[in-house]
């Protein structure tokens, strides 16, 4: 197999694409810069002190949630009275210290809206105008498309997005706090439809783009599974029928206890118990969270994106909405010789059943790794308004 030459990949881009690399750096640095200003003048000033003395109806609405939000932190009814001193209801100083950390670190850091941009916006570019050096020969494909730039990208993420500004917001929790505020638990269900719709947003401008190049627990399973060790049993992949009937089940179980269907508990959210997001608050508050971080994280050695695949209910949604993505893998009917390459070369089952003419295809990641393999050319990462192959695999 030939090697990737990193260093061969930006000599020979054209004089057009550097223009696009340099400007599309240059708005990455304006955002940045734009949302340092934005998010340092939206800091909450000074602090307040808690303690039993006060009532529910006094300490919610200056954590941001709502009576009913803080009654499910502190593992209470939802419907106890919010007018009575917590000590009357038995809650101690360590339980309250405990609920206000748990909020808190729910709260999200404006700024990292921003680097989620930057780092989509970056792997958009790289995707559809970089990765490929106008004019290269098909012979030369193995050099298109090298895993630097990627890389880079999933550092960045990883450690700026991640351990640096704490795991609040991401994909995942965008998701749940918009069911959580339908059910009372948060007081402006308006402005946590628009932070999910953020989210949503950038996976239909590039298929999956904000899971595949800018979540930070999607980002470090990935720099694990990119570990080169292990290839024969990273060649067994996933089925995805049953991955995505988990992870479907999940997400409908956690809207039945959510809501009281099952339990008649309002409030109760699964996700709380296996958020691998905690571990850039280095926050393992329950046995489950830490036991959730270190099987996906194992598990990524051998397969792809294990709890994205699994778990993650953002995957899941976003599963569905790939099929209205503006920009995705596109295979061309008529070059494609059915060779099996580029299925070979996905890590998942999105690239067969593309060749295969599936309707519902697996997870695409938008990772790259199909559209440097094919001989004939008959893969790009372009706008998906024509329909992929429909023929079938003898």
């Amino acid at each position: 197999m030939e090697k990737i030459d990193n260093n061969s990949w930006f000599s020979k881009i054209s004089f057009k694409q550097r223009i696009w690399l340099f400007a599309t750096v240059a708005v990455m640095l304006a955002i940045i810069v734009f949302g340092i200003l934005l998010s340092s003048s939206s800091k909450p000033k000074g602090s307040v002190d808690f303690n039993i003395n006060m009532s529910i109806q006094d300490i919610a609405p200056k954590l941001g949630v709502t009576g009913k939000g803080l009654a499910r932190e502190l593992e209470l009814p939802i419907d106890v009275s919010k007018k009575k001193p917590l000590n009357l209801l038995k809650i101690t100083d360590e339980e309250l210290h405990h609920a206000v950390e748990h909020i808190l670190s729910h709260r999200d850091s404006v700024l990292k809206y921003y680097i989620y941009a930057i780092l989509v916006l970056f792997g958009l570019v790289f995707l559809t105008r970089l990765g490929r050096p106008d004019g290269a020969n098909v012979k030369n494909r193995h050099e298109w498309y090298p895993r630097a730039p990627y890389i880079v990208s999933l550092l960045l993420s990883v450690i700026v997005a991640g351990f640096f500004l704490g795991k609040s917001p991401n994909p995942m929790e965008g998701l749940v706090k918009v069911f959580k505020s339908m059910v009372g638990l948060y007081p402006d269900p308006v402005i946590k439809i628009i932070a999910f719709g953020f989210f949503i947003f950038l996976a239909v401008i590039g298929n999956k783009i904000i899971c595949g190049w800018a979540c930070p627990f999607g980002a470090l399973q990935e720099l694990i599974y990119s570990v080169p060790i292990l290839k024969k049993i990273k060649q067994k992949k996933l089925p995805f029928v049953l991955t995505n009937a988990i992870r479907a089940g999940l997400f409908f179980i956690m809207l039945f206890f959510l809501f009281g269907i099952v339990g008649g508990r309002k409030g109760f959210v699964i996700y709380h118990y296996i958020n691998p997001f905690n571990l850039f608050n280095m926050d393992f508050e329950s046995f489950s969270i830490l036991l959730t971080v270190i099987i996906a994280l194992v598990v990524s050695f051998i397969a792809y994106r294990p709890f994205c695949q699994v778990i993650c209910p953002f995957g899941f949604v976003s599963w569905i909405v790939e099929r209205f993505s503006v920009f995705r893998v596109r295979i061309d009917k008529e070059k494609c010789t059915q060779c099996g390459a580029c299925i070979k070369a996905c890590p998942l089952e999105a690239a067969k059943g593309k060749v295969e003419g599936k309707r519902l295809t697996a997870d695409c990641f938008s990772c790259a790794r199909c559209l440097n393999v094919c001989s004939v050319d008959a893969i790009k990462y372009g706008f998906g308004c024509k329909r992929d192959l429909t023929k079938k695999i003898h």
